[in-house]
C-alpha cells in the first residue's frame, strides 16, 4: 500500500502528538508524585469507628471563622444526619464509609465526592447563603438508596 507524502506527515505527527501527551501525562503522573486525592489518606474500613476523628462525626470549630465537618457514612445513613454550620464560614468536609462505594454531593454546590471504604476523601466549601443544602448519596448502594440524605442547616452567626 502506498500513502502520499502528506499522509505520511499527518499520521507522523498524530502518532508524535499523542506519545508526547501520553508523555507529559506519565510524567506528571509518577515522577512528580501526583495521584487521585482518594489515594491520600486510607483507613482500616472495619475500625472506622475507633478512629479518629472519625469516631465522633459531627461538627467542630479548628479555627476562627473555619470548620471541620467530620461525617461517615453506612447503609443508606450519613452520620450525622444534620449538620449546622454559619454563613460565610469556611468549611472542610472529611468523610469515609464504612462498608460499601456511596456518594456524596452537596445540592447546589460543586461538592462532589465518591467514598470508597478504606478511603478518606475531603473538600471544602464556603456557604454564602443561608438556608439548607440537601446532601444526597448519588452513588447506588442497594435497596434503600433512594432514602439516604441529609441536610446542611446555614444559619446567620
Amino acid at each position: 500500500m502506498h500513502l502520499h507524502k502528506f499522509e505520511k506527515i499527518w499520521l507522523i505527527f498524530g502518532i508524535g502528538s499523542l506519545f508526547l501527551f501520553l508523555g507529559i501525562i506519565g510524567v506528571n503522573a509518577f515522577y512528580m508524585g501526583n495521584q487521585p486525592p482518594s489515594c491520600l489518606v486510607t483507613i482500616d474500613p472495619e475500625k472506622v469507628d475507633i478512629t479518629e476523628p472519625f469516631n465522633q462525626p459531627g461538627v467542630k470549630k479548628i479555627g476562627q471563622n473555619h470548620y471541620q465537618v467530620t461525617i461517615v457514612t453506612q447503609a443508606f445513613a450519613f452520620t450525622p444526619n444534620t449538620i449546622t454550620v454559619p454563613k460565610g464560614a469556611k468549611v472542610d468536609f472529611v468523610a469515609t464509609t464504612k462498608d460499601v462505594v456511596h456518594g456524596f454531593e452537596i445540592a447546589g454546590t460543586n461538592i462532589n465526592m465518591m467514598l470508597e471504604p478504606g478511603y478518606v476523601s475531603t473538600a471544602t466549601q464556603v456557604f454564602e447563603k443561608t438556608g439548607e443544602y440537601l446532601i444526597v448519596c448519588n452513588e447506588y448502594c442497594g435497596t434503600g438508596h433512594h432514602m439516604m440524605g441529609a441536610k446542611i442547616e446555614v444559619t446567620d452567626k
